[in-house]
């Protein structure tokens, strides 16, 4: 009965460098970071792979995680280069990655262990609104252990920038968009497909967004008796008091665990480790009274901190496959 050990992590801003985007990094885009990238070096984002880096061998006591969920990360290219840059050598790390239209053109990943996943499908399923935002990033895998289906959905909702109430339409939609897309997975794959939902949804498991619209709940039984509209467990709800983010030193739970009904089911060839849903915060991660993250920042902005790391802290579970 293999174990996995499966990490969320939003790595803030994780750029490639001015002039080597190539086609990934179009002409608008390259006018629209211009600011942002001013003083982004080489240098300076192989300090920040490093520093990513240091956490992510940390994870799983050591070994790394067999599937990392990632956002704001602007191209394949940096990934390829925080493998390059990782230092866990039973580990065979490969990308899963696609271009989406985010305004600032930073996108969702998965790096996972190429020796005990492969994938078999690879969606970006677009959330239409009136300006470009992440994609819904879906990745069908299978086990090398069982084949047996493992269906990740990484999140990256809109920001609450503008506001938290004058931004919240956007992540509704969103948030409908994950409902509906959960939807046509259980209706091509069956009702006991495993789904495994992750992301910065920039909203908490409490808002309505999650609960009305992406149809997230805290009841195991409203996720286990849901037919026609398929509910998601939100796994963070014991973990409040361990938040992933923080605004002005208030705390919030943005980042987040959903699971379908298939890691419930007796039948189901996945289940959620009991108590294994985790916040990281190691200690060089945290900083000041209000033990909030301790970010890496840009070079071109005060408070720039090359010892830091991101602005949110990572999440991690655990899930078991049956033996068939």
């Amino acid at each position: 009965m293999p174990t996995y050990y499966i990490a969320w992590w939003n790595v803030e801003n994780l750029f490639d460098v001015a002039n080597t985007g190539g086609p990934d990094r179009p002409e608008h885009l390259q006018k629209s970071l211009k600011s942002e990238l001013k003083g982004w070096t080489q240098a300076v984002l192989n300090k920040k792979l490093k520093q990513l880096a240091s956490v992510i061998e940390r994870m799983n006591d050591g070994l790394g995680p067999d599937i990392l969920g990632v956002c704001e990360i602007e191209n394949q290219r940096v990934l390829d280069q925080l493998i390059l840059t990782l230092n866990v050598p039973a580990r065979d790390y490969k990308v899963a990655h696609q271009n989406t239209k985010d305004m600032r053109g930073i996108d969702i990943a998965f790096i996972y262990d190429g020796r005990k996943f492969k994938t078999d499908k690879i969606f970006s399923h677009e959330v239409i609104k009136r300006s470009s935002t992440r994609d819904l990033f879906q990745v069908n895998f299978l086990t090398k252990s069982g084949n047996n289906d493992l269906i990740v959905v990484g999140n990256h909702w809109p920001s609450r920038m503008s506001g938290q109430y004058e931004t919240e339409p956007y992540r509704i939609v969103a948030g409908e968009t994950l409902a509906y897309w959960n939807l046509r997975i259980h209706e091509n794959k069956g009702r006991d497909v495993p789904i495994l939902v992750m992301g910065d949804f920039n909203d908490e498991p409490f808002h309505r967004s999650m609960t009305d619209y992406a149809l997230s709940t805290r009841s195991r039984k409203k996720v286990s008796s849901s037919t026609v509209a398929p509910r998601l467990l939100n796994l963070m709800w014991p973990l409040m008091d361990t938040p992933s983010y923080y605004h002005n030193n208030f705390p919030s739970m943005l980042d987040q665990f959903l699971v379908s009904k298939g890691f419930l089911a007796k039948s189901g060839a996945f289940s959620v480790v009991d108590q294994s849903v985790t916040v990281i915060q190691f200690d060089d991660m945290v900083k000041g009274k209000f033990k909030v993250p301790r970010r890496f920042g840009r070079p071109s902005k005060s408070g720039f901190d090359d010892e830091g790391f991101s602005d949110h802290f990572p999440i991690a579970l655990k899930i078991k496959e049956k033996e068939n």
